[in-house]
């Protein structure tokens, strides 16, 4: 029985895409797993891409395509990436779970497992608090939330700076966005993807 599972995200510069290609890659190792990779629509101009150097980073992952707010009843468990913005989501996730009005009114999510993960510029810019807030959506419509449970002992690792938390994936982008997400990062995010395919695998079973 197929368990579908959509990664949703939206990046800037590049640093959610490759975290969002991790959480992808590990839902594919649950068996019977369908993983579709999706992004949101962009809501900043050309020029302000152009000036800010985002334009050239986005273009790395332009191939993927948009999602809509109707697919989301298709899925079995949605995992959604947003990079912080000032502790909360991005103004372009915003908007698109904004267009999801008709889905909450049919009660179409309910039930759905749904998980975040996120990046930030800094090591206290928001991880948690971006994450969590998030969750309030997500409950609105009656949608599961799967986070990182500290099984994923890369969570405790104290060797090195690293994102990662209890509430989902997580990546340090360094306030000039140099940083690019590091292995326990990713590693993580893989956890992630894997954890909520085979919650949500067990659930489609039942």
């Amino acid at each position: 029985m197929t368990t579908r599972i959509q990664v949703i995200f939206y990046s800037m510069y590049g640093h959610v895409h490759q975290l969002a290609e991790a959480v992808a890659a590990g839902a594919r190792e649950v068996a019977d797993s369908e993983v579709g990779l999706y992004q949101v629509a962009e809501l900043v101009p050309p020029e302000a891409l152009e000036r800010s150097g985002a334009k050239a980073a986005r273009g790395k992952f332009a191939h993927i395509p948009v999602a809509t707010p109707e697919q989301l009843a298709q899925a079995d468990a949605v995992i959604f990436g947003t990079p912080t913005r000032f502790g909360n989501m991005c103004a372009q996730m915003r908007n698109f779970l904004d267009q999801t009005g008709q889905l909450w009114m049919k009660g179409a999510l309910v039930g759905k497992l749904g998980s975040v993960f996120t990046s930030t510029a800094t090591q206290h810019g928001g991880q948690e608090t971006t994450i969590t807030s998030f969750h309030t959506t997500l409950l609105h419509h009656g949608m599961l939330i799967v986070g990182v449970p500290y099984s994923e002992a890369r969570l405790m690792n104290m060797d090195e700076i690293s994102g990662g938390t209890p509430y989902g994936a997580s990546t340090l982008a360094a306030p000039d966005g140099s940083r690019s997400p590091s292995e326990n990062e990713l590693a993580i995010a893989r956890f992630q993807g894997r954890h909520v395919a085979q919650i949500a695998a067990r659930l489609r079973a039942n």
